[in-house]
């Protein structure tokens, strides 16, 4: 389990409500597959989650997790989207407080 929370981000952001979950997780990973942003193979996609709009996306590989932090800005974009969406991306930690998150959501 603790390899695993090393090689899972947190996204914020996400449009809800736009697209059935199942598209919007489809959505997710191909952004997080494309090499232009930093990403790798997706292992798993969690969405929705019990914060709206909110998603985690768990990498086969760490170094993934890396690169992708390491990228200026995330923009979801999709031909179903109706605009380009900023996505927030950190590092998921189990100890990340609702409270951070709320905060981020503001």
């Amino acid at each position: 389990q603790a390899a695993r929370s090393t090689r899972t981000i947190v996204i914020a952001g996400v449009p809800a409500g736009l697209l059935q979950d199942e598209v919007m997780a489809d959505i997710l990973t191909i952004h997080f597959q494309m090499s232009r942003n930093n990403g790798g193979d997706v292992e798993e996609v969690t969405y929705p989650t019990r914060k709206r709009g909110v998603a985690y996306i768990t990498f086969e590989d760490q170094e993934v997790v890396e690169s992708v932090l390491k990228k200026d800005q995330h923009l979801l974009q999709d031909k179903r989207l109706p605009r380009h969406y900023p996505l927030t991306v950190t590092r998921y930690c189990d100890n990340v407080s609702s409270s951070l998150i709320d905060l981020i959501m503001l």
